[in-house]
């Protein structure tokens, strides 16, 4: 009996040490099932989970995993201060404004040693050049993505933004509801940076917007266009670039469109707030997802840009996922094209105008 009592007390003593559920041989560093909250983009993962699913079981640790839809809704809940999220993904003007407010940490760069894996492009950013407090997750751009049995590829170059107050495309276009991408191609297409705060500017970029309104008529959606444009509902669209890719994939008459007068380069990045409750563990999920393995799947499910080179390289090169797909791989270098600064004062005011725009007569 004291015997089996012994085998049993050994047995409970290696299931505390050794948890059954992670797998004693793959846990790396217990955790002992902390749970890590990450607060995400939707759709902004693997389809399987699996990079969640691996990390959970290397760090036996648990994820609580949401989704958000705009980087206005994040930086709400944020401040809201309900949620201790220990993980977000912001893009690079919310970022910005993020670290100028102090509400997050530096990051660790003892755990996250992998940044010589970042592609060129996504270097020396200039909202955090270096990264001392964010690491890139996926990036793209804004374009144009059409359907070339309905408009001759040579217009819509020629064109660029110009094409969305072409009178023939009239009823047969899609523009994506959001203030700050409207404004900026009314900006790029009068010549105007994206990021202007110039009264005379924004008012000339509202009237080129009514103009659009009046001519084409869109129909104003979101995530909606991704389907309708694969499923040839509408001839054109604006839209993101991983979206794009994934549209071209699914309908060979679909073509992708960079205006030669400059887009709006974005970079959504992790970072770490300053009141996580588990800044290690977030540290090792951001090493974790900046991996060869782990980008290839995110970016392979979900058509936006890799930051990690090898995959970026691997993706877009023979025999890859999206070879050939000219919306996969975001412009880089081209002087007309910039990333969007944080411009609290105006925002308000653009998304005003723009909710004007849209119930205009």
């Amino acid at each position: 009996m004291k015997k089996i009592l012994s085998a049993l007390m050994a047995l409970v003593l290696v299931s505390l040490v050794f948890p059954v559920l992670a797998g004693a041989e793959d846990v790396v560093e217990d955790f002992h099932g902390a749970v890590l909250n990450v607060f995400n983009w939707g759709s902004y993962i693997d389809e399987d989970e699996q990079v969640l699913e691996s990390f959970k079981k290397k760090y036996n640790c648990e994820i609580n995993y949401k989704n958000y839809d705009s980087n206005e809704t994040l930086y709400t809940k944020l401040l809201g201060g309900d949620d201790p999220w220990d993980i977000l993904v912001p893009s690079d003007y919310m970022i910005e404004r993020l670290i100028k407010e102090k509400r997050l940490q530096p990051l660790d760069k003892s755990i996250i040693d992998n940044l010589d894996n970042l592609a060129e492009p996504v270097r020396n950013l200039a909202f955090d050049p270096d990264n001392t407090y964010s690491v890139p997750y996926l990036w793209q751009s804004v374009g144009i993505v059409y359907d070339t049995t309905k408009l001759d590829p040579a217009l819509v170059e020629e064109k660029g933004w110009e094409i969305f107050l072409d009178p023939s495309i009239k009823g047969h276009a899609y523009m994506y509801d959001s203030a700050r991408d409207a404004f900026m191609i009314a900006l790029k297409s009068l010549g105007y940076s994206a990021n202007s705060e110039n009264l005379e500017e924004i008012d000339a970029a509202n009237e080129w917007l009514l103009n659009m309104h009046r001519t084409i008529d869109p129909s104003y959606v979101t995530d909606e266009m991704i389907d309708g444009m694969a499923e040839g509902l509408k001839w054109i669209s604006l839209g993101y670039s991983g979206d794009i890719a994934y549209i071209i994939s699914e309908n060979e008459d679909m073509a992708f469109c960079a205006p030669w007068q400059g887009t709006n380069i974005a970079v959504d990045a992790m970072v770490i707030p300053a009141n996580a409750g588990n800044p290690r563990l977030a540290n090792l999920f951001i090493r974790h997802v900046t991996e060869y393995e782990s980008s290839l799947l995110i970016s392979d499910y979900t058509g936006y840009a890799s930051p990690n080179a090898q995959v970026l390289e691997e993706l877009y090169g023979p025999g890859g996922t999206y070879e050939g797909n000219s919306a996969y791989m975001p412009r880089a270098g081209y002087a007309a094209d910039e990333i969007y600064v944080d411009l609290p004062d105006l925002a308000g005011e653009l998304n005003h105008r723009w909710t004007k725009v849209m119930a205009a007569q």
